[in-house]
């Protein structure tokens, strides 16, 4: 089920597998981040999510400021929520939110009793998380149908080809 309840993020919520798929919808404007993370946080916890994928690459980097207030504020209610899962999607290349991210978990390394494992796509994160779930490709296709395919098919190269090409002789 898709859920439009909080503008800055893009929500699908699949009851029976307790899975939440999170990716960040407002572009470079971050200014609501507080107030949306915070919403998502209440929504997850009334929906009860045991499964939970965070798309860190439509995510800006994050701010100082905001690193600190989630560590503050926003950590203690994760930690203290019915998680069994987390995937982290961040693709290698986005850096800042990954030392980011991070540092967040290495401060509440100690509470944090669900498994958090990253990914750089959300097509392999989705498969672990649901335990390749045969509801897998209709959730799939629902968010394909809304957001357009994201996950390239299984024939695509796992790691980014070269931007150059040998010479011929």
């Amino acid at each position: 089920m898709i859920i439009t309840s909080i503008s800055d993020f893009s929500l699908q919520y699949d009851e029976p597998l307790g899975l939440l798929r999170v990716e960040w919808a407002s572009g470079d404007d971050m200014r609501t981040f507080r107030t949306s993370a915070t919403e998502l946080l209440q929504l997850s916890q009334q929906l009860g999510v045991r499964h939970l994928l965070l798309n860190m690459n439509t995510l800006p980097d994050i701010s100082v400021y905001d690193q600190v207030w989630l560590s503050t504020d926003w950590m203690a209610a994760v930690v203290n929520s019915p998680l069994e899962r987390v995937v982290l999607v961040n693709h290698r290349r986005r850096v800042h939110n990954q030392l980011a991210i991070e540092s967040l978990i290495a401060q509440a390394r100690r509470s944090i009793r669900f498994d958090i494992q990253y990914f750089p796509q959300p097509g392999p994160g989705l498969h672990w998380l649901s335990d390749y779930s045969d509801r897998l490709p209709a959730l799939l296709a629902e968010w394909a149908a809304l957001h357009g395919p994201a996950i390239p098919p299984a024939s695509a190269p796992a790691t980014p080809r070269p931007l150059y090409r040998p010479h011929d002789s």
